[in-house]
């Protein structure tokens, strides 16, 4: 949704990006951005909770293909124009534009930025998007759960159900427009109309606001939202919950919600795409005779074969036990043993193993050209 920001931020500078930046490139310098600035990373702090919203904005402009084209050609005609205030020119002189919107009539949607008579900008207006976090354990990424998030934001008051009246009393004409839902602004070579501030384009105020949101209809509350999270999601994933984002306006649909995933760590297990690793120590004599050996997984134990003289670092794949795919497939288990040689020896044990010494070749790096 189109809104007076377009005009007055450059959304590729609060990104830090030139405006030939890729969809990569922006998405890669919000991720950065929003990370720093979270309202989780810097509780209490207004000034950044400021500034994540306004590099969310941005980003909610760029990120889509079709409104970034909007944006640049609302921006490229607001500079040949030389602003829109009373006496700007680059239109030519004399005449007067009712609307805004007849002045980017065609221009691919931006006719809707501002309304006239009535006509545009008074109509529904979406509401704005919001965005919260959601810890995970290792294994609820992997299998799926049900996450309660925490949503801090603007909400429909309950005390008026969204009307912004105070109950019991009723909505009148507004005093400012007379009920048309617009006022005219400007004058000399320029005149034009917007949606009126007051009523907010709808041609109506309460006479008594409501008490608790003081007639705007909405709130800020902490509210909780469930979140079904698939099986295999990724770290730092982010989860587009349509419909509980902040409420419209004029009847427009809510925004939506935006959860970014943090998932935690595994004492035994990482990740690398859908396959999960595991280091698996064994005996010299399992590594060298050849053992059966009991391997963990997501979903219990599983028996593993060591074939005899297998190698510190081979690495074993076990199927199907790895992370979802996006069809339900899962990924494998890639382990991975690991010789261990022990560190203290008593009389037998170093006796033992001088015996074996005298049946070993040699010299096993003679094919290195150097001698023992």
């Amino acid at each position: 949704m189109m809104d007076r920001e377009w005009f007055e931020k450059d959304f590729y500078a609060v990104l830090g990006v030139p405006k030939t930046a890729s969809a990569g490139e922006i998405k890669k310098a919000y991720r950065k951005l929003a990370q720093e600035y979270h309202p989780d990373a810097n509780p209490g702090n207004q000034e950044a909770e400021d500034k994540f919203k306004e590099i969310s904005h941005a980003y909610s402009v760029l990120s889509d293909k079709e409104t970034r084209a909007q944006y640049d050609q609302a921006k490229e005609l607001y500079a040949s124009g030389g602003g829109f205030g009373p006496g700007a020119g680059g239109f030519g002189g004399g005449f007067q534009v009712e609307d805004l919107g007849d002045l980017f009539g065609g221009l691919g949607g931006l006719g809707d930025l501002f309304g006239g008579g009535g006509r545009r900008g008074t109509g529904p207006i979406q509401g704005e998007h919001l965005y919260s976090t959601v810890n995970l354990a290792f294994t609820e990424a992997v299998t799926g759960t049900t996450a309660t998030v925490a949503v801090d934001g603007p909400s429909v008051c309950r005390t008026c159900s969204g009307s912004g009246a105070e109950p019991g009393t009723a909505m009148t004409t507004c005093p400012r427009c007379g009920g048309s839902g617009s006022i005219a602004l400007g004058q000399g070579r320029f005149s034009i109309s917007q949606a009126c501030d007051l009523c907010h384009g709808t041609g109506r105020t309460v006479s008594t606001p409501c008490h608790t949101c003081r007639g705007n209809g909405t709130e800020n509350r902490v509210r909780s939202i469930k979140v079904r999270i698939p099986a295999g999601i990724k770290n730092n994933a982010t989860i587009r919950v349509a419909g509980k984002g902040a409420p419209g306006r004029n009847g427009g649909p809510p925004g939506d919600l935006h959860v970014r995933v943090n998932v935690g760590r595994h004492p035994l297990f990482t990740r690398r795409k859908n396959n999960l690793r595991i280091t698996i120590p064994v005996t010299f004599t399992e590594a060298a005779l050849g053992a059966d050996i009991v391997v963990p997984t997501l979903d219990g134990r599983v028996t593993l074969r060591v074939p005899a003289g297998s190698d510190s670092g081979k690495t074993f794949r076990i199927k199907g036990k790895g992370v979802p795919g996006a069809r339900g497939a899962r990924g494998d288990l890639l382990a991975t043993i690991e010789v261990i040689v022990p560190g203290e020896l008593d009389d037998d044990t170093r006796r033992l193993l001088e015996e074996l010494k005298a049946l070993e070749p040699a010299d096993v790096r003679s094919h290195l050209g150097v001698t023992s």
